[in-house]
């Protein structure tokens, strides 16, 4: 007889234990900027940006070009050039830099705005996605990675999100 209350005893507690692990909340993390930016979509549009602004890469990368041979003559020559050939070489050097700066303001502009444009347009689709992949996984909570100081890899469903997103997006 006591053995059989052992053994029910037992039975109740392992129940009762089961019934806890049971309750335990599934955890999800993700990044946000990485899951939308990893997307396919968001790798279409980079291939169309890059595209557009490959006139603007050139011609910064041939004033890098000239501006360094302009540096490179100043430090050479520059005890045997005149001060009119040193303001000459000065102003040129100036005026390149100037333009670089143009230009690399000009991209970062139409960057940003395009990449907050995507995001705009992405918002409901990431949504969706993390809305998707929540009922699947039965997740209780997901956090934004950016909001959590550490988190083992085993919680990120940042590549499930993206991988929805690239379904919703076909």
């Amino acid at each position: 007889m006591r053995v059989i209350k052992k053994v029910l005893v037992c039975a109740v507690f392992l129940l009762a234990s089961g019934a806890a692990l049971a309750q335990q909340p599934v955890v999800g993390v993700v990044n946000l900027e990485q899951a939308l930016f990893n997307s396919t979509a968001a790798q279409e549009l980079q291939a169309v940006i890059q595209e557009e602004f490959k006139d603007d890469q050139t011609r910064a990368e041939t004033l890098n070009t000239e501006l360094a041979a302009l540096v490179e003559k100043a430090q050479r020559d520059e005890s045997i050039m005149s001060d009119t050939e040193k303001r000459k070489l000065s102003s040129d050097a100036q005026e390149k830099q100037v333009q670089l700066q143009m230009i690399s303001e000009r991209v970062q502009a139409a960057l940003q705005e395009r990449n907050q444009a995507f995001i705009d347009s992405m918002r409901e689709n990431l949504s969706a996605a993390i809305q998707s992949v929540v009922a699947e996984g039965s997740y209780n909570i997901v956090l934004n990675a950016d909001s959590v100081a550490f988190f083992d890899n085993a919680y990120d469903i940042t590549g499930k999100v993206t991988a929805k997103l690239n379904e919703l997006n076909q």
